[in-house]
């Protein structure tokens, strides 16, 4: 009887199960089109992006952790694809210099070859209710503060030495069907939240649902010139004309629940630029 070479390997890493389902011939062809292997030898944008996975499932917290990290694994590696585990200098210089849009792309190539298996339920019974929204989204930001003055911080300088962290906000805008974030941008966290709504690029019929912080009335004209839905609390001191109440329901103690629609007409500044005497000036005519 010859002796069987190969094996069946079971009770694989769970890490190495996800690796299994990812479509390598697709992140392969971004690889060939955007030449990002062009100039390396050894760590290659697969093992970069195993590198990165790992430290992500591994919650490590620097690279010189990741390194270490897979280094413990020894020869198990195979199962990732790498031979040995990248020094720490190796994998810093790719992670700064190859280009992150092969990953941006990446990413939303998954998004569509996975998108037959991302939850419909919920648009499935908005239907049923006889309203459709086929575009979903919640758009919201997070700051993350950062222990050095690497980035500009938010809010008012504390007293004494007048010194406040640095920090930085992450605005995500998520499909709610399917439950996956669509459109990511960093800033500073000094930035107001409104400024990120010019990024968006809905479809008309649209909906989109965010908080006061991205409160914008000159947004809400144009979004509503186009015909994309939207959904925000009203700020305390919005000023508004009433032109007709729609709905309207007294709710008893206890209760909750709607009690009051109305259709308002909201006044809004826009921001025109004009120049004076050689110079740039930025004026707020009412709308």
């Amino acid at each position: 009887m010859d002796k069987v070479n190969k094996k069946n390997l079971v009770g694989q890493p769970v890490f190495k199960q996800i690796i299994n389902i990812i479509p390598k011939e697709k992140f392969d062809e971004l690889v060939i089109r955007m030449k990002t292997d062009r100039y390396y030898k050894t760590f290659f944008s697969w093992e970069q992006l195993m590198v990165m996975l790992f430290g992500i499932f591994s919650r490590c917290d620097s690279m010189g952790e990741v390194c270490d990290g897979m280094r413990a694994l020894a020869g198990k590696l195979n199962y990732l694809g790498m031979e040995s585990s990248p020094a720490k200098s190796t994998a810093g210089d790719a992670l700064r210099d190859r280009d992150e849009e092969l990953f941006r792309l990446f990413y939303f190539a998954l998004i569509a070859h996975f998108s037959p298996f991302l939850s419909v339920s919920r648009k499935r019974k908005r239907r049923k209710e006889g309203i459709s929204f086929e575009e979903f989204y919640a758009f919201d930001s997070s700051t993350i503060t950062l222990f050095s003055d690497i980035m500009k911080g938010v809010g008012r300088n504390p007293k004494g030495e007048g010194k406040k962290k640095g920090g930085l906000k992450v605005h995500m805008l998520t499909d709610i069907h399917a439950d996956t974030p669509q459109f990511v941008k960093i800033s500073e966290a000094k930035m107001h939240d409104k400024n990120f709504l010019q990024y968006l690029n809905l479809a008309p019929g649209s909906m989109i649902v965010f908080d006061k912080a991205y409160n914008y009335y000159l947004q809400y004209a144009k979004w509503t010139q186009t015909g994309v839905n939207y959904v925000c609390r009203l700020k305390d001191n919005a000023k508004y004309e009433v032109q007709e109440v729609l709905f309207e329901k007294k709710l008893e103690k206890g209760e909750y629940g709607v009690f009051k629609t109305e259709h308002i007409h909201i006044n809004y500044k826009e921001t025109v630029e004009i120049e004076v005497e050689g110079k740039k000036r930025r004026r707020n005519p009412n709308r």
